[in-house]
């Protein structure tokens, strides 16, 4: 329970009653109708509320200039309602004579559904309005399905998700473009994956990556495990899926136009350094200096493609490496991490592909709130900095580039810290808050629970009247309840040190959590 165990927690709901009493049975005791989902679904509902009501300066004077800067209510959905043909036609993106869609062919296809439930017969006004509404009220539904996944992949943590439900990154983030839908799609994925269903959770990753690329990245995390594991075969049929996913999303769009299905990956690819990157700081404080040292498209796309692939590289090391097998989370953030670091932009609604994983990898609510703390200060500068770029005449001074490099200098130092305390939990799992409680991996699916399958073969053969075989696979714990990386440091229980024949302990292990199962 956090307000037992977490310092935070604890301290915040002295206003509500207080920490959890010792004389309670949590779990035990029937909650009646406030189950901790239904809570969970209260908070997202409350705090959709407010991601909305902080658009209300957008709302009421329309979504122009200075107000959707000032005001810290911009969205690509009503700009893009005019500016890409919307308004004219659902299907804008697909249609040669309107402007290209520099998105994804899955966000192409989504804006163009929601548009259909706006009547071209409304005000110009009204129908931007009706159309943020309905996109805003779809993305606060998606919200809650992350939520309620991370709750069911948190096992025994379970309130771990209301940090994704009142995460102030997402409160503010939310309604600035159609990235929820990746986000959700990542994460359902995630979750099929961790219910051994790996052919599906590919393919909603797969689907996930059609709307947005970052979800493809999770696939390195498996990929990782695999060849930790050596369950390639798991592994094929998670990349499989993804592969079907994407192709069934993008193959249509392709075949209907080439040229406007490749417009998204030409765009990103001839872009130079965008708002609040890595790339941009640099050329804002030493390009200056130094103008010979600017950093061109071309450099930036060199340079992003070697620091990516290294760090992948490290990753895949760390893996192999660490005392025990890592968590699916913990990779999957650390490389997201470093693409959103390394990426030639860092728009505000970024941060919220990391705050599912982030809770995942490593739930402690001081270092995350202390994280979406500097991204909230980012988030503010970054309006700032447009309104006094819009407004040069009334806003100039209005907001010096030194503070707004200040505060993307905080959001990459937060996140490389967030990184680092991830980085530590692998390399010393007795410190890592999932596995502290006594739980292996939620989400490793497959690569995490070698004896509930053995178990269950067991069980068969004994049926059958055969031999049961001797386990050979890295011994993970089972539902009895033990904690292995509590003593990860006395003993190497992962399947890379038992390649050749399991310790005497580890195969006792492995006996009794067979045991435990059946």
């Amino acid at each position: 329970m956090p307000s037992r165990n977490d310092s935070v927690v604890k301290s915040l709901v002295g206003a509500i009653g207080g920490p959890l009493g010792r004389r309670t049975a949590p779990g035990v005791v029937s909650p009646g109708f406030w189950r901790i989902e239904r809570v969970l679904l209260v908070l997202v509902a409350i705090a959709g509320v407010i991601a909305i009501f902080t658009k209300t300066t957008c709302r009421i004077n329309g979504w122009g200039d200075p107000y959707r800067y000032i005001g810290m209510c911009y969205s690509d959905w009503t700009a893009l309602w005019g500016a890409r043909g919307f308004n004219e036609t659902p299907f804008a993106p697909f249609d040669s004579g309107q402007e290209p869609f520099e998105y994804p062919a899955g966000m192409a296809i989504i804006a163009s559904l929601v548009s259909l439930f706006v009547p071209r017969s409304l005000e110009p006004r009204q129908q931007s309005l009706l159309y943020f509404d309905i996109n805003a009220f779809l993305a606060v539904v998606l919200w809650a399905v992350v939520v309620i996944a991370v709750a069911k992949m948190s096992s025994r943590r379970i309130w771990d998700a209301a940090m994704v439900a009142l995460s102030p990154a997402i409160i503010l983030a939310l309604t600035v473009n159609w990235d929820m839908w990746a986000i959700a799609l990542m994460v359902t994925g995630l979750f099929a994956v961790a219910r051994e269903h790996p052919w599906l959770g590919g393919i909603l990753i797969g689907i996930g990556g059609a709307v947005k690329l970052f979800p493809l990245l999770v696939l390195g995390a498996f990929f990782t495990l695999a060849w930790r594991t050596r369950r390639w075969h798991v592994f094929g049929k998670i990349a499989g899926g993804a592969g079907i996913g994407w192709l069934v999303i993008n193959l249509p769009v392709y075949l209907i136009d080439p040229k406007r299905w490749a417009v998204f990956y030409t765009f990103s690819s001839d872009r130079g350094a965008g708002f609040s990157s890595t790339w941009e700081l640099w050329n804002m404080t030493i390009g200056r200096s130094a103008p010979d040292l600017v950093l061109t498209a071309d450099t930036i796309s060199l340079l992003g493609i070697i620091f990516f692939g290294f760090w992948c590289l490290g990753v895949l090391m760390l893996g192999l490496i660490a005392p025990y097998r890592p968590r699916v989370a913990q990779l999957s953030f650390l490389i997201l991490a470093m693409f959103v670091l390394i990426g030639k932009v860092y728009s505000p609604q970024f941060v919220m592909w990391l705050v599912p994983l982030a809770v995942l990898a490593y739930p402690r609510w001081r270092a995350l709130l202390l994280w979406q703390l500097f991204e909230v200060f980012h988030f503010v500068a970054i309006w700032m900095r447009l309104y006094g770029m819009a407004q040069p005449d009334q806003a100039r001074g209005f907001f010096p580039d030194w503070i707004f490099s200040m505060t993307v200098l905080g959001h990459i130092a937060s996140l490389g810290a967030l990184m680092f305390l991830v980085i530590r939990c692998i390399l010393r799992p007795e410190e890592d808050p999932v596995r502290r409680v006594g739980l292996d991996d939620p989400l490793g699916g497959l690569f995490a629970s070698p004896q509930r399958r053995g178990a269950r073969a067991a069980k068969g053969r004994r049926k059958a009247g055969t031999k049961p075989r001797r386990s050979t696979s890295e011994p993970t714990r089972a539902r009895t309840g033990t904690s292995e990386p509590t003593r990860a440091r006395a003993s190497a229980t992962d399947a890379s040190a038992t390649r050749t024949s399991p310790t005497r302990a580890s195969a006792s292990r492995a006996a009794s959590s067979e045991q435990g199962e059946s």
